[in-house]
């Protein structure tokens, strides 16, 4: 019997971390977090933290949750007076 492989795509966030590298999350799967030194080595952390989240849920009996796209963020820098004393 053939079995057929379901391809899932989700939504991955890489943030620069401060001590270089990458922080990478997935929004639609709580508590995934990975790391990486460049952007190609962040995506391969997160397909193994995804493929192991996978795993994980598998085991537990739970269903795979779909992608949630995340919000756009809008980001703004707020100049504020500091007074010197």
């Amino acid at each position: 019997m053939k079995t057929t492989q379901k391809i899932l795509s989700y939504t991955v966030i890489f943030e620069p971390a401060e001590e270089g590298g990458y922080v990478v999350r997935v929004p639609a799967l709580p508590g995934c977090v990975t790391q990486g030194e460049t952007l190609k080595e962040a995506r391969e952390m997160a397909t193994e933290a995804i493929q192991g989240y996978f795993e994980v849920l598998e085991k537990d009996g739970d269903r795979i949750p779909r992608d949630i796209p995340p919000r756009r963020a809008r980001i703004e820098k707020i100049s504020i007076p500091v007074g010197v004393s």
